[in-house]
């Protein structure tokens, strides 16, 4: 699972990095099927990274990744 999300993470970091950010996985546990994320860079603190986070990311996961069940932004 953790491979499978830094795959689809690797694929949105072009356009964070656009932006002036960037995505770091913290951590995936495979048997919840939680993944948490930290933003880095201008996407830290944007009022958009939410956005990004659930319709764009989330939605990537869940579509793609095997017992994926929420994403989860941390500091």
């Amino acid at each position: 699972m953790k491979e499978e999300v830094l795959k689809i993470l690797d694929e949105m970091r072009p356009g964070l990095q656009a932006d002036g950010g960037d995505i770091e996985l913290v951590d995936v546990n495979e048997n919840d099927g939680i993944v948490k994320v930290r933003f880095q860079g201008a996407c830290s603190g944007c009022g958009i990274s939410e956005i990004t986070l659930y319709e764009g990311i989330g939605t990537e996961l869940k579509k793609r990744v095997k017992g994926f069940k929420e994403i989860i932004p941390v500091e």
